[in-house]
């Protein structure tokens, strides 16, 4: 039976790296015809899905929720934290909570017990295809990454059979047109990176029409991650939860987002 807290009404998988993987390699040996799902929600995506009735059970319906944010590890932590506790204190626990993380990161793993970004999944993901000779399928971002993701991928994976690539759009005019491209390939993992919700959209109302595909993930920005379109945060950035800085560094055009991500899903916490 799956372990799953719930997020500002978003649920996770309480699951390590490790078992997640199992539950993939389970799914890629399973014989049957049954589609699987994965989402990897972050704090954008659990405050797009708050007021968004149709995304949010489409998020809750997939067969693994993984998260990939720090915020989502700290609000597991604080909720159980602070349950039934005065509003005072916990203000203050809220604090606190937040001011040990660049601290101490483990505090915050006592519910959910790791981070997997989308990035890092992929990887796996994608070396479990190659040795089990399963065949991928790359969807999304700006003309050109993911090819470029694939060579990457090839290069770390080289026994990896990438069934295509396609930049493509989330414009339900050319749904049908890429379709046909992946049920072609043959595929049997699809990954899309067309970011939130529309990503998980087009999952939701395609993954029935592709025969050969036992596995979808929604996975935002990792081919621009995998591809060094985009360089990653430095590791201890993103041990010690402080990527959002290396990231508004890098691309301070992301402000509005690094904000909801940072302040205004803290606060939506604490008062949920």
């Amino acid at each position: 039976m799956r372990k799953k807290i719930k997020i500002l009404g978003v649920e996770f998988d309480t699951i390590t790296e490790k078992e997640a993987l199992e539950k993939v390699e389970g799914w890629l040996n399973e014989k049957n015809k049954r589609k699987r799902v994965i989402v990897t929600p972050n704090p954008e995506i659990i405050l797009k899905a708050e007021n968004n009735n149709r995304y949010r059970k489409i998020l809750n319906k997939a067969d693994l929720s993984i998260p990939d944010g720090i915020g989502v590890l700290w609000a597991s932590k604080f909720n159980r934290i602070s349950k039934k506790q005065s509003i005072p204190k916990k203000i203050g626990q809220w604090f606190v909570s937040l001011a040990i993380i660049p601290f101490d990161p483990k505090y915050i793993r006592t519910e959910i017990p790791e981070r997997l970004t989308g990035s890092d999944l992929t990887k796996r993901i994608c070396a479990l295809a190659a040795q089990k000779n399963k065949k991928v399928y790359l969807l999304g971002a700006q003309e050109g990454i993911a090819k470029l993701t694939a060579k990457k991928l090839k290069k770390l994976y080289p026994k990896l059979k990438i069934a295509g690539t396609h930049a493509g759009t989330p414009d339900k005019r050319d749904e049908d047109k890429i379709i046909q491209k992946i049920r072609k390939s043959k595929a049997d993992i699809l990954f899309v990176a067309y970011g939130a919700p529309s990503q998980e959209l087009w999952i939701d109302r395609n993954i029935k029409k592709i025969p050969t595909v036992k596995i979808a993930a929604g996975i935002g920005g990792t081919f621009d991650f995998l591809s060094g379109n985009i360089p990653r945060a430095p590791k201890n950035f993103r041990k010690y939860g402080l990527e959002w800085a290396y990231r508004l560094y890098k691309e301070p055009r992301r402000i509005k987002r690094i904000f909801n991500a940072t302040i205004k899903f803290p606060i939506k916490v604490l008062f949920k």
